[in-house]
């Protein structure tokens, strides 16, 4: 399955046959939209030029957010994870241990850092770490119908991505049966 990345390079490439235009000339006609708001870009291209809804979305992102164009790198992705723990420093060797343990599952893990979390990935997303206060940080898992019990919550409102959810405070809560769950997730993606 391609990434969210792999499809909006698709969408670029097929952008001039599929709506006559590339990108860039779709950016300058996006730059005279008469609003500077996301949802307004988008009605306006698709009512005044006939884009479909995906393409107006891609073209009103693009005008709005040009880094999100470029490729991930693995330095925006170490700036990523370093914003995600400013002022949170005693919660990062939680995240360390964490993304040594997933490289430790297998040769097929992707470590995918977002804004806020950092999905681990598989065929599909098995697990997030997310620093989620000062002084927690929360390892989202994949679980599927296992029950909850003690520390492995029902995630709740957590994420939505995940089923389950396990609240970390301290290194040595990363222990053997937050392993165990961590490649049960795994196993399962």
């Amino acid at each position: 399955m391609a990434t969210p990345e792999e499809m909006m390079q698709s969408m670029i490439a097929n952008m001039p046959e599929k709506t006559g235009r590339a990108l860039e000339d779709w950016l300058v006609l996006a730059g005279q939209a008469p609003e500077r708001k996301h949802g307004k870009i988008v009605a306006w291209l698709k009512g005044e030029h006939g884009l479909t809804h995906g393409y107006a979305n891609l073209v009103a992102t693009a005008s709005l957010n040009p880094e999100r164009l470029a490729p991930s790198s693995a330095s925006g992705d170490a700036d990523l994870v370093a914003a995600q723990y400013a002022g949170k420093d005693a919660l990062r060797p939680i995240h360390d241990r964490l993304m040594e343990i997933a490289r430790g599952l297998g040769d097929d893990v992707e470590l995918a850092p977002k804004k806020t979390y950092v999905a681990l990935r598989r065929s599909k997303q098995f697990a997030i770490v997310q620093p989620s206060t000062k002084t927690r940080l929360d390892l989202g898992l994949n679980l599927g119908s296992v029950p909850a019990d003690g520390r492995l919550e029902a995630s709740g409102s957590f994420n939505s991505m995940v089923s389950h959810r396990i609240r970390l405070e301290s290194l040595e809560a990363v222990d053997d049966a937050v392993t165990g769950w961590l490649r049960a997730a795994y196993e399962a993606s």
